[in-house]
């Protein structure tokens, strides 16, 4: 039910619900973490390799956060954002809204947390805080998209390149 409304309303309505029923995500994230387990491979491991591999200047932003598992494993500078606070660590908002200034990161981060109705606001905003040059990861589910072609060209007509799918 509580994915059903993460996919079916838009960011801002999703900061609302939580803000309303802080429990709610908590239930929510329990959830997903006992599903990701059951996974042959979870791919925050991926990223958090990938972020290992490249230099610890760079700075990252992981948008839906959750628990903040890059944060905790990688030496980054990491912004975590998220709707409700599961760590310490993680600045409550909007994901189309993001307290960051333009071109201030060099790699976003999407993993498992392109939710919503408004993902063009969302990922508008994930190239806005982007450094020119910068990478953006997104890691998803394919039963995500009814169409993955059609992402990835969306994603083209936003300004972003595909290095590797």
């Amino acid at each position: 039910y509580i994915n059903q409304q993460l996919y079916t309303s838009s960011s801002r309505e999703a900061a609302r619900l939580f803000q309303s029923d802080p429990e709610a995500f908590h239930i929510y994230h329990r959830g997903f973490s006992q599903q990701v387990g059951r996974w042959p491979e979870n791919p925050v491991h991926r990223i958090i390799r990938y972020l290992r591999r490249r230099p610890a200047s760079l700075v990252v932003a992981d948008f839906g956060c959750g628990d903040c598992k890059i944060a905790s494993s990688v030496r980054n500078k990491v912004h975590c954002f998220d709707l409700v606070p599961l760590s310490p660590l993680v600045t409550v908002c909007d994901m189309a809204e993001v307290p960051l200034a333009a071109e201030s990161v060099d790699i976003a981060v999407f993993c498992l947390a392109l939710m919503g109705t408004n993902l063009q606001e969302i990922l508008e905003e994930a190239n806005r805080v982007l450094k020119p040059g910068g990478t953006l990861m997104v890691a998803e589910v394919a039963s995500r998209f009814e169409d993955i072609r059609a992402f990835m060209n969306a994603m083209a007509q936003l300004g972003f390149k595909s290095i590797s799918k």
